[in-house]
């Protein structure tokens, strides 16, 4: 058998790692991505400083500026100690994420992920992953010790803490990919395991299987119409949002940092107009809402993409936008009937004498579930985009928690009972079109 050529060689390496112990390799992928995502910090920052964007800041403190910015982008609060003109002392706490720039790591992470799946088997995968995250919080660890400076205070728990939400749910989604699916994830038969259960328990188990993915469904076509919504209003809003550049005069670097940091903010401001659509609202700064219903705002800094906010003639009949999360869970309901495991209709036709009665029983209880399933989403959308700039008004950014999910799962409920009472006209009874292709 003839040997493989170096090239080859070197592919395999490059395609499956080098050989070494499972939680070595995991360390070493893992800490591939904190290097990675830490020099897409450090590149612009050097650049913005070499080109004298930084007045007075010496090189070590531009490096400790890097690892604020890098703990930032994986969610860790910043705690602000400063002064103003009268040297009066101010202080906060900078916690809001720029969750396009949190992406970087997540999806470094991910591949990292399907890497150490490739690399292990089902019974040895928490051995790579033990690995992989100690080697993260190490690293999380290591910056949060050299970043502080007087102004800026960073708790160590917090540093080797938080960033393994996002290197670890990468991580996590990364390893399922490669493993194809949860049970070969965990070394579980699924279909074993369901085989030993009750007809009733897997009945009752594919119900609720389909309403989970129903109100996933109907969250994430809610944000979609959102994102539609707030790319039109970026679209319509273009010459405003030049304006405020060329105000600015940021110069050719200034402008770039610029960009990059309002590009990180976009998928905030997607949940912020998912908030916005479904009339929960949401804040920029203490004392300021905005939403389908109601809109009150306060001085705003000079940032190029607060100029497409909605304002004039769209506001009074924005009330309007509140149909397109109905919408969103009416195909949810359309899914659902198309799916087929309305078990829980079944069960209330047999138990209840009257079919008005029992499709307005299993009808309300679906609506509820997928609008609470939609919800519950949407709180988590809400709680990961919101934070805030540490000092001034912007202490409150982000979404109405409570308001956004209760109206979301309102419009979503809503929109799945329309759905699931209209499926049957929507979808084919293939029983029917069956005979109706014999005759």
């Amino acid at each position: 058998m003839n040997k493989p050529s170096l090239n080859e060689r070197a592919r395999t390496v490059l395609r499956e790692g080098i050989p070494m112990p499972l939680w070595l390799q995991g360390a070493f992928e893992l800490l591939q991505s904190a290097i990675i995502s830490s020099l897409l910090v450090v590149i612009p920052l050097v650049a913005v400083w070499f080109a004298g964007g930084f007045e007075d800041l010496k090189l070590d403190d531009l490096f400790r500026l890097c690892g604020q910015a890098w703990l930032l982008m994986h969610g860790v609060p910043l705690h602000l100690s400063l002064e103003d003109d009268g040297g009066a002392a101010l202080a906060g706490t900078l916690s809001l994420t720029p969750l396009g720039l949190a992406l970087v790591p997540f999806l470094l992470s991910w591949r990292a992920g399907r890497r150490i799946a490739r690399a292990s088997y089902a019974d040895q995968l928490w051995q790579g992953l033990a690995g992989a995250l100690g080697a993260y919080a190490l690293f999380g660890l290591l910056v949060g010790f050299v970043a502080p400076t007087a102004e800026v205070a960073i708790g160590l728990a917090s540093a080797g803490l938080i960033p393994l939400v996002v290197a670890g749910a990468g991580v996590v989604i990364g390893c399922r990919r490669e493993a194809g699916s949860w049970a070969r994830l965990v070394g579980v038969n699924l279909v074993d395991w369901i085989a030993t259960t009750s007809q009733h328990a897997r009945w009752a188990g594919s119900y609720a299987w389909a309403v989970v993915r129903a109100g996933v469904l109907g969250y994430f076509a809610s944000l979609l119409f959102a994102c539609l919504v707030l790319a039109a209003s970026l679209g319509t809003r273009w010459a405003e949002m030049s304006n405020v550049y060329q105000q600015l005069s940021t110069g050719v670097i200034g402008g770039i940092l610029l960009t990059i940091g309002q590009l990180g903010l976009i998928p905030n401001f997607a949940f912020f107009a998912l908030a916005w659509v479904s009339g929960g609202g949401f804040s920029l700064g203490a004392g300021s809402t905005l939403s389908t219903l109601e809109t009150t705002v306060g001085p705003l800094p000079a940032v190029p993409l607060l100029a497409a906010l909605p304002t004039g003639d769209v506001l009074s009949s924005a009330w309007m936008f509140m149909a397109l999360p109905v919408v969103a869970g009416f195909l949810a309901g359309w899914w659902f009937v198309r799916e087929g495991e309305d078990h829980l209709d079944d069960w209330c036709a047999l138990k209840v004498p009257y079919r008005w009665l029992s499709l307005a029983i299993s009808t309300l209880l679906l609506g509820a579930f997928v609008g609470a399933g939609a919800g519950l989403l949407s709180m988590v959308g809400s709680w990961i985009s919101m934070g805030s700039l540490g000092l001034g008004r912007l202490t409150e950014i982000g979404p109405d928690l409570w308001m956004t999910a209760a109206f979301l799962g309102a419009e979503v409920a809503v929109g799945t009972m329309l759905g699931t009472l209209s499926g049957p006209l929507l979808v084919p009874d293939p029983v029917l079109d069956d005979d109706h292709g014999r005759s």
